[in-house]
């Protein structure tokens, strides 16, 4: 099986130096091919296969870099043949859209054994805003397409700046993941967890919260099995039914993976083989998701704001004494500190707890619970 990442982002948005920190950090062990998609921003040397239209050269630790020019889904056929990788990242023009390239990877699943894997596209932080406007049908689509967004450029931007421009990409793609912590504060290792949907903090949640709802759940079937066993049994299923399909529901949501492809067969893939512990199938998937909602619900939120230590322990502080919020029963995230370090923090009923922890991809704040006014939510989180 071969993976392939789309690596999309305006001209100058810094997709090579992107690509090239992940192909010294993490693509070392991996038969990686490099695919530039026309007006590819790396140089290329070798001899050009004119009858294929594919250049060829060696790049980086080995990493194979074609050039493809003509029928890109002919020549991706070609460069699959005859290379058989471990993965394949495409980095289309600067002016193409993520959704024509997307979809020619679509097809191409249907003939080779490929996965299409992660939708990225860099975006310079500080120049959002205006390409947003002067390009707006090509710079959208990259963002709208996207299961992951890389900022560039983070560190020079403002805290003002950096939150106006996370919440547009979010009004653009409210599901994918934005990465706005400085590269060079940030592994490869960590990048690719959040394109690979890996780590989702919301799916861990409901995970965590499923199998304790679970537990309790056998729990009460064991006590009363003598006494009501059909009814039990039914009741447990049905229970357990609802909270995977709420778990599974909540991974679309947060990493986009559906993202209207008109492709079951690779939302599946992705949402079931790779990254989902669920267990469910697609029929029982969309029958049941429905239901989520009547088990416990999920607030959960990306953003670059930075807070006080102080106000973290207040929040969690009126999340462990009051239900004014709703009914929490887990709060979990990390946020940058206004000084520079970074906030860990973690609630159950009746006990929380502050650490400081390494930098994130960007802050990101969880909380599960039954009755949940989002609204109030992201008020007390400065959101707003």
């Amino acid at each position: 099986m071969t993976k392939i990442d789309i690596i999309s982002g305006f001209l100058g948005a810094g997709k090579t130096t992107f690509i090239k920190k992940m192909l010294d950090e993490v693509f070392q062990g991996e038969k990686i091919v490099l695919i530039e998609n026309e007006f590819g921003e790396v140089g290329i040397d070798g001899g050009f296969l004119k009858d294929a239209g594919i250049e060829i050269t060696e790049m980086n630790s080995g990493c194979i870099c074609c050039s493809l020019v003509g029928d890109f889904g002919k020549n991706l056929h070609e460069v699959i043949d005859k290379f058989h990788p471990d993965r394949i990242l495409i980095e289309p023009s600067g002016v193409g859209k993520l959704s024509d390239v997307m979809k020619s990877v679509i097809d191409i699943e249907k003939e080779e054994d490929v996965k299409l894997n992660g939708l990225v596209t860099v975006v310079n932080a500080l120049k959002a805003s205006k390409q947003m406007k002067a390009f707006g049908e090509f710079f959208n689509n990259q963002i709208e397409y996207a299961t992951t967004v890389v900022l560039s450029r983070s560190q020079n931007a403002t805290p003002e700046q950096l939150e106006f421009c996370v919440k547009q990409i979010q009004a653009l793609n409210p599901k994918a993941a934005i990465i706005t912590t400085a590269w060079d504060s940030i592994k490869g290792e960590q990048i690719l967890k959040v394109i690979e949907g890996q780590d989702s903090l919301e799916m861990k949640l409901l995970a965590e919260q499923h199998a304790k709802e679970e537990a309790a759940e056998h729990e009460h079937h064991h006590h009363n099995h003598d006494h009501e066993e059909h009814e039990h049994h039914h009741d447990h299923d049905h229970d357990h039914e609802e909270h995977e399909h709420h778990h599974d529901y909540d991974h679309e949501e947060e990493h986009h993976h559906d993202h209207d492809h008109d492709h079951e067969e690779h939302e599946h893939h992705h949402e079931h083989d790779e990254n989902c512990t669920c267990g469910c199938h697609d029929h029982e998937h969309k029958h049941h998701h429905h239901h989520a909602d009547e088990v416990f619900t999920s607030w959960g939120k990306e953003t670059p704001h930075k807070y006080t230590r102080e106000k973290i322990e207040d929040i969690l502080k009126s999340f462990t004494e009051s239900d004014d919020y709703g009914e929490i029963l887990r709060a979990k995230g990390m946020v940058e500190d206004v000084n520079g370090s970074w906030i860990y923090f973690d609630m159950v009923p009746g006990e929380y707890e502050l650490r400081d922890g390494e930098p994130d991809y960007t802050g990101r704040l969880c909380v599960i619970g039954v009755g949940i006014d989002e609204h109030r939510l992201e008020e007390l989180f400065e959101l707003v």
